[in-house]
């Protein structure tokens, strides 16, 4: 933890310090995984500092050995008072307006800067102990996937697939789910982000399971969809490949120094060429760790460029309203020597019941 935060103080530029409110930063930084939690980050590093309210304090200690702890409720507060003075720079998307506010009335001797991605930009590029904890997660996904498929039916409804599939990545070891898990089938196989309902699978439907494991703070992403209850319509089978093609592609482009939207391109290229660019809506892809949506995106509009030892995800669909859709994704992690896959689940479009 010393040493990002030493590797961040490179990047101060003109502050005299960073305020550092955002959850996954403070733990990234100080490994301090409270709900209360500030950190303070000097350009002179006896300045470092973490905040929390009494809840947390025998925590805080444990987790945060080498820093001072200042007990407080008001985390922000208490370290914008121990710098005293100077050019402080805090997060503008996570700082509210009113906390901005007080802030700057209270503390008449701090000059708040507002920063975007001086901690995110950092957090890209994974060191081996958070490589290991994605790959655990995207393990465990890959087994509670594995003990679900075989017990899925014509009848079932989508939560109760849900909330299987969430016991059983539970009962393989992880720690919690990275989200609430995505099961949509038939036509809400067409809605992107579908929220499970009482809707039973039917002979034919294609079902689309999206979902992912946490383990020690980090989120596995994985999509898949399937048939359920008899072979495949051409229509399914034709989408399903196509976005099998789009996402090889995709997953072709990533390389280290590849610009985000050329990753995009190579994938969207395919689904366009084949007439369903309106229907593929959203982005190829994301950066994952302790956060499910973090730098780098990978779209039409993102920008940046890929480094080595950074985990995305690649996710091409086409979504067809009132009758289906398909999404298949993967989270990999893009190295010098190619992209490296940690979601293992076949592909294939697979009858299930």
């Amino acid at each position: 933890m010393r040493n990002r935060r030493d590797a961040l103080r490179d990047r101060l530029g003109g502050l005299d310090a960073l305020l550092v409110t955002a959850p996954s930063n403070v733990r990234y930084l100080s490994g301090f995984t409270g709900s209360n939690g500030a950190l303070l980050v000097g350009r002179d590093p006896g300045q470092d500092r973490l905040a929390t309210d009494f809840r947390y304090v025998t925590q805080a200690a444990d987790q945060c050995p080498d820093l001072a702890v200042v007990v407080d409720r008001d985390v922000a507060g208490a370290l914008v008072g121990h710098l005293g003075s100077g050019r402080l720079g805090f997060e503008a998307l996570d700082v509210r307006v009113a906390a901005h506010e007080t802030l700057v009335r209270e503390h008449a001797g701090v000059v708040l800067v507002a920063t975007e991605g001086l901690v995110e930009a950092a957090r890209t590029v994974k060191d081996d102990a958070e490589l290991e904890s994605l790959a655990e997660a995207c393990r465990i996904s890959d087994l509670a996937l594995a003990a679900l498929l075989p017990e899925i039916r014509v009848g079932q409804t989508e939560r109760e697939i849900a909330r299987r599939l969430e016991w059983l990545m539970l009962e393989s070891g992880a720690e919690a789910v990275s989200f609430e898990s995505i099961v949509a089938g038939g036509p809400h196989s067409a809605i992107p982000h579908h929220r499970p309902t009482g809707r039973a699978l039917e002979a034919g439907d294609l079902l689309k399971i999206d979902f992912g494991a946490l383990h020690d703070g980090y989120h596995a992403d994985e999509t898949r969809t399937f048939v359920v209850g008899r072979d495949p319509e051409p229509w399914q089978r034709e989408i399903h490949e196509l976005v099998a093609r789009a996402q090889a592609a995709g997953i072709g482009a990533l390389a280290v120094g590849a610009d985000v939207r050329t990753v995009d391109a190579a994938a969207r290229s395919v689904i366009v060429d084949a007439g369903y660019g309106e229907q593929f809506g959203h982005g190829l892809g994301h950066g994952v760790g302790l956060d499910i949506h973090e730098a780098p995106m990978l779209g039409y509009a993102a920008t940046g460029i890929l480094g080595d030892r950074t985990p995305v995800t690649v996710e091409p669909g086409v979504y067809l309203p009132g009758r289906g859709g398909v999404r298949i994704e993967d989270t990999l992690v893009v190295r010098t020597g190619g992209p490296v896959s940690l979601t293992q689940t076949t592909r294939e479009l697979l009858v299930l019941g």
